[in-house]
C-alpha cells in the first residue's frame, strides 16, 4: 500500500464508488492502496481481453462445448463465485474511501447507495447463474447418457463415426392425460449434412398404408406383407403409420417380452420406407407444444380460411394474421375438419417454421425459466447427453445452411399403394440435390426392399424439394 490520501466528500464517495463497479481498482487506487488498484485493473483487464477473444473467435464447436455438463457446472460455480466477489469488491472499495469521517447524513446516504450498487452489480452475476442452472437441469432432463455401446460408437475425434449426413425423426405425438398410447400424427425426418449443414426435411403422412419393416425385425417377421390389421368394429383403421408406435407398445410379446419397443418399430419403418438409417428420434408432445408457444408469447401466423376444430365443431381459429396463443396454434396445425392430412401438413410446417423465426434471443432471454419448463414437458428423445456438445454446432451450421423439405403426399405418393421404391427414388435424389454436385452416396441408403415391384421412376416423377415455409402467407 501507497502513501493515503484526504478524505473524500460525500460525492467523491460515491462516484469512486460507482466508478469501481465498473472499472475494479478505482476506488483503491484514489485511496493509496496503488498495488492492489493496479492488480484489479490488471485482472478486469484481462477478463475483458479474454472475454473479447472469445467473443470474436466463438464458432460453432465452442457453443457445443458450453453444453458439456461438467462445463456448464464449472460455469455455473465460475459466474456465482464471480459475483460474490464483485459485491465484496463494490463495498471494499466504499470502505476504504473512508466513509466515516463523513458527517452523519453523508454516511447514511453513501452507505446506502453503496449497498444498493453492491447488490445490483451481483444481480447479472446471479441471472446468469440461474439460467446456466436451469439450462443444465433442463438438458439432464431432456437427453439422457449413452449406454457402453453407444459411447463406444462415438470417438471426440470423428463424432460421426465416419457419415456424412445425420438423420434425426422428428415426431409430433398426441400423448395426453386422458388418453392411452401415442399416436404420431407427424412424422419428418431430418437429413443433415454434417460438413455443410444443409438439410432436406422428408414429410411422411399419417396414413400411409402397408408400411415394411425390415426383414430381420421383430415386426417383420409378424407383419410380413406390411403393416395391416382388421378394421375397427367402427370402421376405422388402426394400422396407418401413425399407429406404428402405439401398436408396438401395447404388444411385447412381438419383441420376446420387451417394453417400450414403439420409437424402435417407428425408426425401423420409416428408415425402410426412406431407405435410410435413421440414427435417433426426437418426440415433441404436441399440447406441451402448445405450452412452449405460450412460453415466447404466442407465434404469429396467417390464417388463410377459418379452421375449424372440435368434437362437435365448436372451436374455431378465424382467417387473418395475427398472434396466435398455443392451443389455437395447435388447433391451426392439427385440425382435419373441413380438411385433410395433406393440408394439415402444410400448416404444421407453418407452424413450426413461425416457431423457428419468431422466437429470437431477446424473447428467449426474457421468458427462459418458462421456455425451459415448457421444453421439460415436451421432448422425448434417445440422443445421447454426450452427443449434444456436437449437435448444437450442427444446429447453428443448418440455420445458415439450405433447408429443404419433400412431402410424399398425392398426387407424389398414393398413400393407399405406396410405390416404396419412387419414394426411396425421391429422397435420394432430395439428398444429392441438396449438396449438390455430391454423389447420393452420401444418404447412406440401406439395401433395396425385395417387396418392390416398381420401375425406376422418370425424373419428371421426382418431386423437387421446397422451403420449409414454402405456401405459407407472411413467412
Amino acid at each position: 500500500m501507497g502513501h493515503r490520501t484526504r478524505p473524500a466528500g460525500s460525492r467523491a464517495v460515491l462516484g469512486w464508488t460507482l466508478l469501481s463497479a465498473i472499472a475494479p481498482g478505482a476506488a483503491h487506487l484514489r485511496a493509496g492502496w496503488r498495488r492492489t488498484g493496479f492488480a484489479l485493473l490488471g485482472c478486469y483487464a484481462a477478463l475483458l481481453l479474454g472475454a473479447l477473444w472469445l467473443w470474436l473467435s466463438a464458432d460453432g464447436d465452442l457453443v457445443g462445448k458450453l453444453t458439456n455438463d461438467a462445463v456448464m457446472t464449472t460455469a455455473t460455480i465460475a459466474l456465482a463465485v464471480l459475483g460474490l466477489a464483485w459485491f465484496a469488491l463494490v463495498l471494499h472499495s466504499y470502505l476504504i474511501l473512508s466513509p466515516g469521517k463523513l458527517p452523519q447524513a453523508g454516511q447514511i446516504v453513501t452507505g446506502s447507495v453503496a449497498g444498493l450498487l453492491a447488490v445490483a452489480v451481483m444481480l447479472p452475476f446471479g441471472l446468469a447463474t440461474q439460467y446456466v442452472w436451469i439450462s443444465q437441469e433442463t438438458i439432464n432432463s431432456v437427453f439422457k447418457e449413452p449406454t457402453e455401446p453407444q459411447a463406444a460408437r462415438h470417438r471426440p475425434e470423428d463424432p460421426w463415426a465416419g457419415r456424412t449426413r445425420v438423420n434425426i425423426l422428428l415426431l409430433g405425438g398426441d400423448a395426453d392425460d386422458n388418453r392411452i398410447g401415442v399416436r404420431t400424427d407427424s412424422m419428418n425426418m431430418a437429413s443433415i449434412d454434417v460438413k455443410t449443414g444443409n438439410t432436406v426435411l422428408l414429410s411422411l403422412p399419417r396414413n400411409l398404408e402397408d408400411v415394411r419393416f425390415p426383414p430381420d425385425s421383430p415386426m417383420a417377421r409378424r407383419f410380413p406383407q406390411g403393416f395391416r390389421l382388421p378394421t375397427d368394429p367402427a370402421g376405422g383403421r388402426s394400422d396407418l403409420l401413425n399407429s406404428v408406435w402405439e401398436y408396438a407398445d401395447a404388444h411385447p410379446e412381438i419383441f420376446g417380452g420387451k417394453k417400450g419397443q414403439g420409437a424402435k418399430a417407428l425408426m425401423d419403418a420409416i428408415g425402410w420406407t426412406l431407405g435410410l438409417k435413421i440414427d435417433w428420434y426426437a418426440l415433441v408432445n404436441m399440447w406441451g407444444f402448445a405450452r412452449l408457444i405460450d412460453a415466447i408469447g404466442g407465434v404469429t401466423i396467417t390464417v388463410e380460411r377459418d379452421v375449424v376444430f372440435g368434437k362437435y365443431n365448436e372451436g374455431l381459429v378465424k382467417a387473418g394474421t395475427r398472434k396466435l396463443k398455443g392451443a389455437d396454434a395447435m388447433w391451426y396445425a392439427r385440425s382435419r375438419t373441413y380438411s385433410d392430412d395433406f393440408t394439415r401438413m402444410r400448416r404444421q410446417r407453418c407452424v413450426l417454421g413461425a416457431l423457428l423465426t419468431q422466437a429470437d434471443p431477446a424473447t428467449v432471454l426474457t421468458r427462459f425459466n418458462k421456455i425451459a419448463l415448457a421444453t421439460r414437458e415436451l421432448v422425448q428423445t434417445d440422443i445421447p447427453r454426450t452427443m449434444l456438445e456436437h449437435l448444437v454446432p450442427l444446429a447453428l451450421k443448418v440455420q445458415n445452411a439450405r433447408v429443404t423439405s419433400v412431402q410424399f403426399v398425392p398426387p407424389l405418393i398414393n398413400t393407399g399403394y405406396p410405390d416404396w421404391g419412387k419414394i426411396r427414388a425421391v429422397t435420394l435424389k432430395a439428398l444429392k440435390d441438396s449438396v449438390a454436385p455430391r454423389p447420393a452416396a452420401s444418404a447412406t441408403p440401406l439395401e433395396k426392399p425385395s417387396d418392390t415391384t416398381s420401375q425406376k421412376p422418370k425424373p419428371s416423377d421426382l418431386a423437387a424439394p421446397k422451403g420449409i415455409t414454402d405456401g405459407c402467407s407472411g413467412l
